[in-house]
This record gives C-alpha cells, sequence and structure tokens, in this order.
C-alpha cells in the first residue's frame, strides 16, 4: 500500500481537521434571550442597559448578562420561561420607544467567530419563531402609477400650452378632458410621444367635450405587479436585516403573496412592527400664496395643497405633487454638514429621481422646499372578540429649507438630531415598501416544541448512526471499522460544510442527514465486496485491497451522480421542506464520497502499508 501518496495523506488530514473545527461550533447551544432594539427617537446606551438591569432585578428575574451589541441590547437568561417572564415585564417597563422581542443569542466562542466558524441556523421547526403570509396591495400599486401618470400629463400640457378641464383617474388610466377637437388631437400626439406605455382613446364625455382616455398597457400593469413584490421582498429582507432579526426566510410565492419566517422571534405584536413598519422621505415645495396660520385656524386648504407639521407643531401649506420619493432613493447614509457640524443624510437618488430633483431646483432656487418624514406602523387591536389590523400613519416635515443652489443625484437633509440621523439612514437604506401588505395568515412555533424537534433529530440521527456503525463492524470487522471512523468524520464534514455556507438546519435536513449516512455506507460495502472477491480469485491481501478500491469507484461514481442528480432537482425545482430535503442531501453525497473512499483508503493504507499480510479482516 506504499502507492498511496503522501499528499493524500495531508490532504486527508487538513480536510478532517477543518471538519473538526467548523463543526464545532454546534456543540454550542444558542441561548433564550431578549432582543430590545430602539424606535425612532431612542437611543441604545449604557442607561438603557442600567435601566434595563434594575428592572430585571426589580421583579426578580434572574439573568446571565444585559450586554449592548451592535445597535442592540441583549439580555440572557437561562431557560424560556424565565425568558417569557423578563420580555413581559421590559416591554411594559420600556413601553413605546423600544421594539422588545424574543430571541436566540449565539453562545459560539469568540476565537471561532474570528475565523468564520458559526453555528448552522437552525429553521422554525427547530428552534420556533414566527410565520407570516403577508398579501401585496396591488390595487395600491396601479393608484399610484395612475397618480404618476396624471401628474406628467398635467405638467405636460402646461408645458406645451394646450388647454384642458380636467385630467383625472378613471379605470386603469387617466382620462383627460380637453377644450376641443384640436387641443385632443395636439394632447394625443405629446402624450403618446411621452408615454409610450399607454393606450390613447377617443371618447366624448357625457356633457360633450372632446376627452382622451389613456388606458396603462396590460404588460406594464402586469411588469408593476411583478417589480413591486420583488422590490418588496428586497425591502422586508433589508429590514428585518436591519433591525437584528437572525436568519429570516423571506420569499415570494405565487404573484402576490410573500413568505416570511422568524425564527427564535416569539413575539407577533413585535415581528408584525418589524416588518410593518415603514419610513421614508417626501420632498413637497411650499404654496407661498396661502397663509400657514390661517388655514389651520380656517381649515381651508386649496385642493392642490396639503396641510403639515413640522417638529415643533407649527403649520405648514405644502403642495400635493411629491417631488421625489423614497422609492427614488438610491442610498442613504449619516454624516455631518461640513458647515454647521450638525448631523444630516447624505441622500443619492437614482436617475429618475435626479432628473426630476435636478428640474424642479433648476426653476425654484431661493424658494422652500420641505422634506416629510412618513411612518407607517401597523397596529393591532381586538374588538367583540376579533383581531382588527389597521396602521398609523404619522407625517412630520423635518425639514423646510430654502434651496440654495440647484442640484440633482446628491443633497444632503438636515434639521435632525444625531439619533433620528442615524435611524432615518437604516431605514431609507432598507428602502420603503412599493406597495402596502396585509398579513393574512400568521403562525407562532414555540421555542418547547422546536426544542422537542431538536432532541428528537438528534435521537433520530445518534440511532441511524449506531446501527449502522453496528452493522459494517459486525459484518466487515476491521473494515467495517475504518467504514465507521470514515462515516463519523462524514458526519462531522456535513456539518461542518453546512455551518460554513449558512445552510439552515430543518426537520426535512435531518431526514436528509439520516438517509446520507444510510447511504455513505453503500460505498464502502462495495469496496468490501470487491476486496473479498479478490481474495477468492487468489490475489495477495495488498493486490486485494489495491484492486477493490480501483474497481469499485467507477461504480461508486455511477451510483453517487445518479444520486447527485435526484438531489439537484430536488434543490432547483423543490420549494421549502423539500429544497431543504435537496440541499442536505447534495453536500451529504459529496462528503460521503470523500469519506467513504479517500479517508476509508488513507486509513487502510496507515494501518496495512509495509506489513507482509497473509489475511485481511474483512
Amino acid at each position: 500500500m506504499s502507492d498511496f501518496p503522501r499528499w493524500k495523506y495531508a490532504l486527508v488530514v487538513i480536510v478532517l481537521a477543518l471538519g473538526l473545527l467548523y463543526a464545532l461550533p454546534n456543540v454550542f447551544r444558542p441561548q433564550p434571550a431578549v432582543q430590545i432594539s430602539a424606535n425612532r427617537g431612542a437611543t441604545i446606551d449604557t442607561a438603557l442597559q442600567k435601566k434595563v438591569e434594575s428592572t430585571l432585578d426589580q421583579d426578580k428575574i434572574p439573568y446571565q448578562d444585559v450586554a449592548i451589541e451592535g445597535d442592540r441590547l441583549l439580555a440572557r437568561f437561562a431557560n424560556t420561561d424565565v425568558q417569557l417572564r423578563a420580555s413581559d415585564a421590559l416591554r411594559l417597563a420600556l413601553g413605546d420607544n423600544y421594539t422588545v422581542a424574543l430571541n436566540l443569542a449565539s453562545t459560539v466562542p469568540h476565537w471561532l467567530e474570528a475565523i468564520g466558524a458559526h453555528a448552522m441556523p437552525l429553521g422554525l421547526d427547530l428552534q420556533g419563531g414566527v410565520h407570516f403570509l403577508m398579501q401585496v396591495d396591488q390595487n395600491a400599486v396601479l393608484q399610484k402609477q395612475q397618480q404618476r401618470y396624471l401628474d406628467d400629463i398635467r405638467s405636460l400640457l402646461r408645458e406645451k400650452n394646450i388647454h384642458y378641464d380636467a385630467v383625472s383617474p378613471s379605470g386603469q388610466g387617466v382620462q383627460v378632458v380637453l377644450r376641443s377637437a384640436a387641443d385632443r388631437d395636439e394632447a394625443a400626439k405629446i402624450i403618446n410621444a411621452d408615454s409610450p406605455d399607454l393606450v390613447l382613446t377617443d371618447i366624448t364625455t357625457p356633457g360633450g367635450a372632446p376627452a382622451l382616455q389613456a388606458n396603462i398597457k396590460p404588460e406594464k400593469i402586469t411588469e408593476l405587479a411583478q417589480d413591486t413584490i420583488r422590490q418588496n421582498v428586497t425591502t422586508l429582507r433589508n429590514r428585518v436585516n436591519a433591525l437584528g432579526v437572525s436568519e429570516p426566510l423571506i420569499q415570494q410565492q405565487g404573484d402576490s403573496r410573500i413568505v416570511v419566517e422568524l425564527p427564535g422571534v416569539q413575539d407577533t405584536a413585535a415581528a408584525k412592527k418589524i416588518l410593518g413598519a415603514t419610513a421614508t422621505l417626501e420632498y413637497h415645495a411650499n404654496d407661498p400664496n396661502v397663509n400657514p396660520i390661517e388655514a389651520e385656524k380656517t381649515g381651508n386648504v386649496p385642493p392642490d395643497d396639503r396641510l403639515y407639521h413640522d417638529k415643533d407643531g407649527r403649520p405648514l401649506v405644502l403642495k400635493k405633487k411629491v417631488i421625489v420619493s423614497g422609492d427614488e432613493l438610491v442610498d442613504a447614509s449619516q454624516s455631518y454638514d461640513q458647515q454647521t457640524g450638525t448631523p444630516d443624510v447624505d441622500v443619492t437618488l437614482n436617475s429618475a429621481g435626479a432628473r426630476k430633483m435636478l428640474d424642479f431646483t433648476t426653476q425654484n432656487v431661493g424658494k422652500p422646499m420641505a422634506v416629510v418624514y412618513v411612518d407607517r406602523v401597523p397596529e393591532t387591536k381586538v374588538v367583540d372578540g376579533k383581531e382588527v389590523r389597521s396602521f398609523k400613519t404619522t407625517e412630520e416635515v423635518i425639514n423646510n429649507a430654502t434651496i440654495q443652489g440647484v442640484f440633482g443625484k446628491r443633497f444632503q437633509t438636515t434639521g435632525l438630531s444625531q439619533e433620528e440621523a442615524q435611524t432615518l439612514a437604516v431605514l431609507l437604506r432598507s428602502g420603503s415598501l412599493a406597495a402596502p401588505t396585509d398579513i393574512v395568515e400568521q403562525r407562532v412555533i414555540g421555542p418547547s416544541l422546536g426544542q422537542d424537534n431538536i432532541q428528537k433529530g438528534e435521537r433520530a440521527v445518534v440511532l441511524g448512526l449506531l446501527l449502522v456503525l453496528a452493522a459494517a463492524a459486525i459484518y466487515y470487522k476491521l473494515f467495517g471499522l475504518v467504514a465507521d471512523i470514515a462515516l463519523f468524520f462524514n458526519l462531522v464534514i456535513l456539518i461542518a460544510v453546512m455551518s460554513a455556507i449558512g445552510v439552515t438546519l430543518t426537520m426535512p435536513g435531518i431526514a436528509g442527514i439520516v438517509l446520507t449516512l444510510g447511504m455513505s455506507i453503500d460505498a464502502n460495502v462495495l469496496i468490501c465486496e470487491r476486496v473479498r472477491e479478490e481474495l477468492r480469485n487468489g490475489s495477495t491481501p495488498l493486490a486485494a485491497i489495491r484492486a477493490g478500491y480501483e474497481k469499485a469507484w467507477s461504480t461508486i461514481l455511477d451510483a453517487n451522480v445518479t444520486h447527485l442528480l435526484a438531489a439537484l432537482g430536488l434543490m432547483t425545482l423543490g420549494s421549502g421542506a423539500i429544497k431543504g430535503f435537496g440541499v442536505t442531501l447534495f453536500i451529504g453525497i459529496l462528503t460521503s464520497l470523500f469519506t467513504s473512499v479517500t479517508v476509508t483508503h488513507a486509513i487502510t493504507a496507515a494501518i496495512h502499508g509495509g506489513r507482509k499480510l497473509k489475511t485481511l479482516s474483512v
């Protein structure tokens, strides 16, 4: 067996060592914890930490640690019962300024995390959490697009000096009432050129006035719907990540629904707040012809205007038309004004938003422009024993400053405190929902049920492993023990690879692991039977071992290629539990090819190499 090269020995040792190292974090179980995140205007600091500690001490709730980790505070507890008591007490003590949610905190040592070794994330069925099915309001998408076409057509007609009586939403488009047939023909020509996604039809109003019906093309509506749900999926994923919820699952289901799973979170109210709360900015022009104080007293506000208030409660009358909105923002970061040193948010717009802002500021230098902060938070109330969901929308003018010069793609938003600037930058980077979403289904899986699933899964893996180990050792003796060692390392390397690439472990994944352990011994059965056959044909022990591995390899490879194709099909075509099973099976087949052939060959070579053998224990 001296023909087994040394570089393969080195490869086996390195792979097995790395496998043990990167599988090790899974020994450290996550710890029940309460996560506290700041809402707008609140801060995570040492004062909050002391308040949390004093609240827990006052209510005689034992805790293991309370520490600030990044932009959140984490309180760790010994078990879920204490965790639940602490959550109730802290939610009552902290009020609406903070979001208090149940979570699981990592206990992996820092030296392992420093080399990128992390515990395998657990799915909803193993650690508990919340599951939501959300419906995207596609009607709101259509209405929003109608409003854009309406504003664009009004501006276009005014720019070209075409006389019209009304531009209003109608059906799946916009109706334009003109003053003459000539005006209608001219309007149709310029609208066609400016908005190719509209289908124009000449109509006559009940009063006999010439008009145009501009309907949005069906393919454009479909494109808007798909873009909207994709943007909402991305926004929800970014929002959840930014707020510190670990290992979320957020994916599209069908044409208008989104599935959201938040493992480790048990508080549905807090989860709904995380999912549904949206924050964005809108830029509006001031109406200089209206006195805001008089408008507030009398309630007389022009139809194209709206009454707002700033942070100090002062009234402002702004144009309803939005110059630029949050969905046209590309990036936002908190910084400081170079002249005043006060906090601000550096905003970057996309090309469409940059063009609008450039056009507006070019025509309005020296005039004020207001920045409106829009915060939309879901609320749930119980009315007559039924859960009623609604939204609380807060709109506040955070800045109303004179435009000093022309700008477009990049500019600063000032008038914020440092905490407000940081919060706003995070929420704007996360994006705003392209359309409202409503939770149509929700489920909560308790941590105790998840723990029960983990215990059952562990018992299934251990029992399956022991049975396979015993059968191999009894039937194939020393070669069976070698196969058992390789099988153990197969499990270790499989867990290490899944942990390294971030595969979420679920109950179907555990089933895939058990199946992999059972299938991986097949390769060793083929090798052992080949060795026995060579011995029966009169080969020497060393020649039988060499021939056994060489002749069995093609059969092993053929069998595993078919298994890989099946697993690949489950991964690519399946979803949910089926996909999780396929991913585990695919990785397991690859690791078993290495351990059942290369690792066993190395161990066998180390045992028998350089010895004169008369027989083999096989």
